[in-house]
């Protein structure tokens, strides 16, 4: 999930931490507003190697750096190769051509019935909420989407939730993005409330990476609204490497399930940051401390300057074989792969 510029107006969040304090804005507007969007501070908090800063400062221009202070905390000082910093520093790679790799690697493009929503699954409609995001991931299959064409003004999903109520076939609405939870809670309560008003609709299933990279995000507004709807609420999480659950985020996911959100998790397996048995056994396991359910291991969508990250299959599934050998079925994530077109996500049979 990632965020672009010249996302929808009012989705992202300006002036200083200072600024947004006054204003009475949630605290994690304001530490949002803090974050790291320079390559150069960037480089000096976490005292990386100079000689990499050009081709970052270059690959920041092609897809910009945005990440919080809480989440670079965590990274490890000096090391480029850190599994955090991984995802989400700018790497000289993103600029090189890859044969089969393209700006819209699922063909979302041709899945939209009204601007806005997308149809690629029976009994399910994803509403793309914002282009906005907390965390610009490398590896976002969506770090090319068309954020600029999405639907502004007043009640912009409307015509969405029209589109929804004439198909009693579709039971589930997807909230994704960008990144949802970047929406004001009153937006996001008054989407769950005109969805709720639609019959055969009983789930609603919010995607997400804020309570993973900025968890004060889940305050008690966002909490109110998720417990209030009659539909059952679901929110995917999604954390890749063990270390991204820090006990800020532990508690956000506490928050969460008391409020009675089934939450899951999903991971895309990614090379140099994930890549490992013992990685994806830890994962899980301190997933399941916390309250979340592992659910998919994503191989990487084919987006265009993520080539860098890939993990190829016979080696994704070898790793998934070692996985299973540790860990309990439930705690295994379902190794998966989108393919345009197909009914639901593609198991890869380790």
């Amino acid at each position: 999930m990632i965020g672009r510029p010249g996302a929808n107006e009012g989705d992202t969040v300006a002036g200083s931490a200072v600024g947004a304090s006054a204003r009475g804005e949630p605290r994690w507007q304001a530490l949002l507003a803090q974050a790291i969007r320079d390559p150069a501070e960037l480089w000096r908090l976490l005292a990386l190697p100079m000689d990499a800063l050009p081709a970052a400062l270059a690959s920041a221009r092609l897809f910009p750096l945005l990440v919080p202070r809480g989440f670079a905390a965590l990274m490890r000082s000096g090391d480029l190769s850190d599994p955090l910093l991984r995802q989400i520093v700018p790497l000289a790679e993103e600029a090189s051509p890859a044969h089969g790799y393209s700006t819209d690697p699922l063909f979302e493009s041709g899945c939209s019935p009204v601007p806005g929503l997308l149809r690629k699954y029976r009994g399910r409609a994803l509403l793309v909420t914002t282009g906005a995001c907390a965390v610009h991931c490398r590896y976002c299959f969506r770090r090319h989407f068309p954020y600029t064409d999405l639907p502004r003004g007043r009640r912009w999903w409307d015509a969405a939730l029209e589109e929804i109520a004439r198909d009693p076939s579709i039971d589930e609405l997807i909230l994704s993005g960008g990144d949802p939870l970047m929406l004001p809670d009153e937006q996001l309560a008054a989407i769950a409330r005109d969805a709720a008003n639609i019959p055969h609709l009983t789930r609603l299933r919010v995607h997400s990476r804020l309570p993973v990279v900025l968890p004060e995000r889940v305050d008690a507004d966002c909490i109110d609204w998720l417990g209030a709807t009659r539909l059952h609420p679901v929110v995917v999480i999604h954390a890749n490497h063990p270390r991204e659950l820090a006990p800020g985020v532990v508690g956000a996911c506490s928050r969460l399930r008391a409020a009675g959100v089934l939450v899951l998790n999903q991971s895309v397996l990614l090379a140099g940051v994930n890549d490992a048995a013992a990685i994806i056994v830890e994962l899980s396991e301190r997933l399941f401390g916390a309250g979340v359910m592992p659910y998919y291991l994503h191989v990487l969508d084919r987006v265009q300057g993520a080539a860098h990250f890939l993990v190829e299959d016979e080696r994704a599934m070898g790793i998934m074989r070692d996985v299973a050998a540790e860990l309990p079925g439930y705690l295994v994530p379902r190794l998966v792969r989108e393919r345009p077109g197909m009914p639901g996500k593609e198991p890869l049979h380790w």
